[in-house]
């Protein structure tokens, strides 16, 4: 698993969940990073939850007929762009998924959240509760999380 990152510290929390490698996209190109550590391949997914700044490095790592996850738009939306990119780039996939989607149907949602919890409590998925805030400190929370200074989960 390849993991980009920001900061250096947030490097280490990356690795310490799973990454084999991490990227610096702040001064590192993705897209040849990704190339070298798949020997010219790219990868078959990537969930990218930065947007603008990422996007077209995103596309840039997939291999042939990849996906690529928009999860979030952190760095703000990504600019309209000629679907067309997605053929010459390999026949690429793009979603958008939205939450309602997957919660929609109460059966559904029950399922997955069982199916979810069952990960946790069996420790293959661990949530990290990284930031903790007073009730009181609940406007510098927020302005740490638009910041970007924060990894994993924050709660007050």
């Amino acid at each position: 698993m390849i993991g980009t990152v920001s900061t250096d510290a947030k490097a280490e929390v990356a690795r310490a969940h799973g990454c084999d490698h991490t990227i610096n996209y702040s001064h590192e190109d993705v897209a040849s990073r990704v190339r070298e550590l798949t020997d010219g391949a790219g990868v078959s997914v990537v969930f990218d939850s930065v947007g603008k700044a990422t996007f077209m490095s995103s596309l840039d790592s997939l291999k042939r007929r990849g996906l690529l996850v928009c999860v979030g738009t952190a760095s703000g939306k990504i600019p309209p762009f000629d679907p067309q990119i997605l053929a010459r780039k390999g026949s690429l996939y793009l979603t958008r998924p939205g939450l309602a989607d997957y919660i929609a149907d109460p059966a559904e949602k029950a399922e997955l959240v069982d199916e979810l919890f069952g990960h946790v409590a069996a420790g293959r998925i661990h949530i990290g509760i990284n930031q903790r805030y007073a009730l009181e400190d609940a406007v510098q929370a927020h302005r740490d999380l638009e910041a970007r200074k924060t990894t994993g989960s924050s709660f007050s």
